[in-house]
């Protein structure tokens, strides 16, 4: 049982995992009841988590974010819009102005 250093045992980064998935479920919950504040501390919270236990977030959790401010994403700060120059999702966030961008692919027929 050779494990590196900075490498956590799997059943830890199990237990970061679920408690990432609460977090970004209470700061949605926290958005709804107007407690933006609230949303800011958890997604904080979780991105230590996973820093901490060196853990991926998903792909949805990823997005639920600003990358610059950390600030989460709701309704009402933010602005999404296509670019189809660069093929990419824009979201704007409206706490910090900075732009996120996520790319997309028109889905082929089969």
């Amino acid at each position: 049982m050779n494990i590196e250093r900075r490498e956590k045992p799997e059943w830890q980064q199990q237990i970061a995992k679920e408690r990432i998935a609460i977090l970004f479920h209470e700061a949605m919950l926290a958005v709804k009841e107007g407690r933006l504040d609230r949303a800011n501390r958890y997604v904080f919270l979780a991105r230590k988590l996973a820093m901490k236990y060196n853990v991926k977030m998903e792909r949805e959790q990823r997005r639920k974010f600003c990358h610059k401010c950390y600030h989460y994403l709701h309704a009402k700060n933010v602005k999404v819009r296509t670019n189809p120059k660069t093929k990419a999702v824009e979201i704007t966030c409206l706490d910090c102005k900075h732009i996120n961008r996520y790319p997309f692919s028109k889905k082929q027929n089969a």
